[in-house]
This record gives C-alpha cells, structure tokens and sequence, in this order.
C-alpha cells in the first residue's frame, strides 16, 4: 500500500512547541460524488459565519505569534487557515474550484486548521518539514508567467528532494505537487498548536476522510498522528 512518512525537524518543535499534525495518504478512486466538496465548502463557510469553531481566535493568533518567530509577517503572509477564514467573512461565501480543493478548504474553514492537499506522486523522496537553507528552488507563477523564487534563509518550508513544495510553512503551495481530483495518490496534511483541543484535530481528519469517501467510494486511505518524541 501507499505510504508516506514525513519528517519534522527537531528545530520545528522549539519555534512551535506542542505542534501535532494529521497525515492522511489517500489511494484514489473513481470519483462518483463530485459535488461533495462543494457541498462540504457551502456548509463550513456558514459555521464559519456564525462564529465557529469557538477556538479559531486563539489558534490563528498562535499561528501568527508562530511566524513571527521565523520572521514572517503574518499580516501579509497569514498561515493558509488564517487567509481562507478571513476571505469568508469578508465575501460571506467562497466559490467552488476543485471538488478536492473544496473538500480540504472545508475542513481548514470549519475547523480552523491549516490543511495541505498535495500529489505525493509527484514528490521527489518524502515530504520534509524544515528551516530553509535559502537555495531551495520554489516553481510559482508571477504575472501569469512561471517562476522560480527562493525561500527566505530561516524560513519554515515544506520541502522534497527537488525543492520547496510550501513556502512559509503553511502560506503558499508550489505548483509541482499541486494538487486536483484527477490526481490518484494523494497526501494530506493538518497542522495545529496547541490552542486546537487534539479531539478536534482528530475530528477534522474524520470530516476528511468521510468527504473523501462520499466523494470517491471504494478509495483507501491511513491516517496517522505526527507529534514530537520525548526519549
């Protein structure tokens, strides 16, 4: 079966001490619900509306007081739950654009998370959570044009072996792994401090991967708990 084992660098747990994360490796099937994600979207922008969850201040705020530390502006630069929360207040609603897509940005909306949806497929070696050294390539697009930018030396980056995969943490997804419901192979990631009660960690996995089969029946999918080794 598909596996994927991600690393966290043990300087991670110091800039953001009690990070824990869900990862979910998903094998693919024929989607036969696609309108799952939105549906799951229009439901997480209306709790979001009307104030939930209840602890969505404090963890955004713990994720802001996070990248500070790493010299990010998190007013500038928010952490991706952070950005999608407040585009839902502003707007009152999000439009649709992949039923994946949909589906993940649910989960992060309703339970004010930080979710990565990549295309393990196209990873080079496994997914690394790391300081940037600054020499990591990362493929954008900058004025409709693709582009290669580099990360900040310092900067927290989601990397593989050919370069940056997320920059700034949790800010903003390369274009390589991206990733769209053609996709087969699939990675999940949900990133929370301490501020999300862990139950609720587990419970958006659970809002996940129930999308995930009511969208594609018949898919396999693991889970499993990242958190820091105490000896």
């Amino acid at each position: 079966m598909l596996r994927v084992s991600p690393s966290i660098a043990p300087e991670i747990y110091r800039i953001a001490p009690g990070f824990r994360a869900l990862s979910i490796v998903v094998q693919a099937a024929p989607v036969m619900n696609p309108d799952a994600g939105e549906a799951a979207l229009q439901y997480a922008c209306g709790a979001v509306l009307a104030g939930q969850p209840e602890w969505a201040e404090s963890h955004l705020a713990a994720w802001g007081e996070v990248f500070q530390k790493f010299g990010a502006k998190p007013k500038r630069t928010p952490c991706s739950a952070d950005a999608l929360r407040k585009r839902v207040l502003r707007d009152e609603t999000m439009p649709a654009l992949d039923p994946i897509v949909d589906l993940y940005n649910a989960v992060s909306l309703r339970y004010a998370v930080p979710v990565g949806g990549e295309n393990i497929s196209a990873y080079r070696g496994a997914p690394r959570l790391a300081v940037a050294k600054g020499t990591e390539p990362f493929d954008t697009v900058k004025e409709g044009e693709p582009a290669i930018e580099y990360p900040s030396q310092g900067e927290i980056i989601w990397c593989d072996d050919a370069g940056v995969t997320c920059r700034r943490w949790n800010w903003r997804q390369g274009i390589r792994t991206r990733l769209d419901v053609e996709a087969q192979q699939m990675w999940f990631i949900l990133e929370s401090l301490p501020e999300m009660p862990l139950e609720m960690l587990n419970e958006a996995g659970k809002m996940l991967t129930d999308g995930l089969e009511k969208m594609m029946p018949g898919l396999w999918f693991d889970v499993s708990l990242i958190e820091e080794s105490h000896p």
